[in-house]
């Protein structure tokens, strides 16, 4: 039995909360796992451990970004083509993913674990953490086929409208990753490595959940041999959406790398501060990451059924909600911020409390744009617009590596803390002509869109 949902009719507003909340629930599960191997390091092995595994973030991010936004990039066309009610085309689309996807893994796989020592020297990783910053890292690198088993599928799922089942997945392998965190440090004495093998096993698990759960319940997916078979005009398509999304995290990434390599050079008490702090905005951030998924399958299946007057009307709500939470967020976030940041930092460092305290109040200051940064650039690429979307990621990495090779030398840890800050309004101030750019073109391409709107198609 089909759990498809169509976004291209009913209430914007209804229709994008039912499939944001689900999403988000998901992502914050997701964080949470990654926040427990963050706390188990921290509490138990300690700053320096701590600082290793934080010190490899931002490459992290810089991999699996590319690996989450090419597997985010495949699942539009397929949206679209659900929008369009061509399931033929659909199914071509998911089968010539399969391959692409065991393609990228295998390269990227690959080329990571083999680099993995020289890129942790060329980003200035100090001597004293070097070893737990490997040793995790490397896990997670070799974890990169498991990242595009898990995300190819669940994009699969969520382009058809289903975001809830997913959630259930990641529910189980989180509370899965917290005992296997807890097995390998405390019992089997893995170090770091451990927690880096946690999370892998644990998206293992979620990916084949995925895979069963898709073919029990999705006919729609059910691929023939026909639909395996290669198809280079496909195979095209999924990489023009694909590769410039992924190309985007990336960007964004070297950004941060240069960042994190200027935090490198301020010691360990600073890297661990930036740590704890990123981890709790990783987390705050959540609702922000849900709003910009959910718009990318928005706009997708509406592109797909013509409906221009939908996506602009559904833009302007999700917006409306992003400015809400990030209010809410700073309210939050200045009483409490120093009490979160005890998550991973035992309370006797009051040092490296106050400064993450402050990373945290800072970048939260300025939530209101980064809100816009994924629900516009989302909703991009939803339409189509891949290559375009990229740019936000250049001027995001302009303005994070201006601050590390400009400001942070002379200014330390303050200019650190605005670096992303300064990203967020840098890539707005592309992405909101780019967008208003993208849906001219769509309204040229459907002029009849607004007449024929339907009357239940309200704008509460």
């Amino acid at each position: 039995m089909s759990a498809v949902k169509d976004l291209t009719k009913g209430s914007p507003m209804k229709l994008i909360l039912g499939f944001m909340l689900p999403m988000l629930l998901g992502l914050l599960f997701q964080q949470f796992y990654n926040m427990v191997d963050t706390i188990v390091v921290g509490q138990f092995l300690g700053v320096n451990a701590l600082a290793g595994v934080g010190s490899t973030g931002s490459v992290n991010f810089l991999v699996l970004g590319f690996c989450m936004g090419v597997c985010a990039g495949f699942a539009i066309p397929v949206a679209q083509k659900f929008g369009e009610k061509d399931f033929d085309g659909l199914r071509k689309f998911v089968g010539n993913t399969i391959w692409l996807g065991i393609g990228f893994a295998a390269v990227m796989t690959t080329a990571t674990c083999l680099l993995c020592g020289n890129i942790l020297q060329w980003m200035n990783t100090p001597d004293t953490v070097f070893k737990e910053a490997y040793d995790y890292i490397f896990v997670i690198f070799l974890g990169i086929p498991v990242t595009f088993l898990y995300n190819i599928l669940s994009g699969f799922i969520r382009s058809l409208g289903d975001s809830k089942s997913p959630v259930v997945i990641l529910i189980i392998s989180s509370i899965l990753n917290v005992g296997l965190d807890l097995l390998f440090i405390l019992v089997f004495d893995m170090g770091v490595a451990g927690a880096g093998w946690a999370t892998v096993l644990a998206q293992l698990i979620s990916g084949i959940a995925c895979l069963v759960y898709m073919i029990k319940r999705f006919d729609i997916l059910h691929l023939s041999r026909k639909d395996l078979k290669p198809d280079a005009y496909s195979m095209s398509r999924l990489c023009a959406m694909g590769v410039p999304m992924g190309l985007q995290y990336s960007i964004t990434a070297i950004g941060s790398i240069l960042l994190q390599s200027a935090v490198n050079s301020l010691g360990e008490t600073y890297m661990a501060a930036v740590t704890a702090g990123s981890k709790v905005t990783q987390f705050l951030c959540c609702p922000f990451d849900a709003m910009g998924s959910t718009m990318a399958t928005y706009c997708g299946q509406n592109v797909g059924a013509g409906r221009v007057d939908r996506i602009e009307s559904g833009v302007k709500k999700c917006s409306m909600l992003g400015i809400a939470y990030a209010i809410i967020a700073l309210i939050v976030i200045i009483p409490f911020g120093g009490e979160f940041s005890k998550l991973f930092i035992d309370g006797t460092q009051t040092e490296i409390l106050d400064l993450a305290k402050q990373f945290l109040l800072i970048n939260v200051a300025f939530y209101i744009p980064l809100a816009f940064v994924n629900i516009i650039r989302f909703s991009i690429q939803g339409l189509g617009n891949s290559q375009l979307a990229v740019f936000a990621g250049v001027f995001e990495m302009i303005a994070r590596g201006g601050v590390a090779l400009g400001l942070v030398p002379a200014f330390g840890y303050v200019a650190v803390c605005l670096a992303s800050p300064a990203a967020w309004v840098l890539a707005d101030l592309f992405l909101f002509p780019a967008f208003l750019h993208s849906v001219k073109i769509l309204k040229n391409k459907f002029p009849s869109s607004s007449a024929t709107a339907e009357k239940n198609d309200t704008e509460s």
